[in-house]
């Protein structure tokens, strides 16, 4: 619940717009979010960052288990050739607090290619403005065929 409040108070600080209706409890928030029909996926700060939350739609789309998801690397959510496009895109996010128009190819963990489109990608911040990870949120994307 405190990762949910970090990820919609940090979205809330860097576009001006809420991700979720703010009403309820913490516990409610939370769950809204995670039951959201758009995506929303996030990483932390280590060295190779790994995934650290995924609403339910994300670990649809992805193919996985919640268990497997936030055990993964967040580069594998890119294939080995789109990985440098991700990490500039990323460095754009960081430098900027967000951006809202990230355009890429994702691959799930069974192989899948999508296409996301119009993905939001935002620092998440603690209430010093310090940077805990990094999110998205997007609820367009097409399935690629081989």
């Amino acid at each position: 619940m405190q990762w949910s409040q970090l990820l919609l108070d940090s979205f809330r600080h860097w576009t001006g717009r809420e991700l979720v209706e703010r009403t309820g409890s913490t516990e409610d928030q939370a769950q809204a979010l995670f039951s959201s029909s758009f995506v929303v996926v996030s990483h932390g700060t280590e060295e190779d960052p790994v995934l650290n939350y995924g609403n339910r739609i994300a670990l649809e789309l992805w193919e996985t288990t919640w268990e497997q998801f936030i055990r993964t690397p967040s580069r594998l959510t890119a294939e080995p050739m789109n990985q440098a496009e991700r990490e500039r895109m990323l460095a754009r996010a960081t430098a900027q607090g967000f951006i809202d128009d990230y355009r890429g190819v994702r691959i799930t963990k069974t192989g899948r290619r999508f296409l996301v489109e119009d993905a939001v990608v935002w620092n998440v911040v603690d209430t010093k403005n310090k940077q805990q990870g990094q999110a998205a949120t997007f609820s367009r994307w097409s399935v690629l065929t081989p």
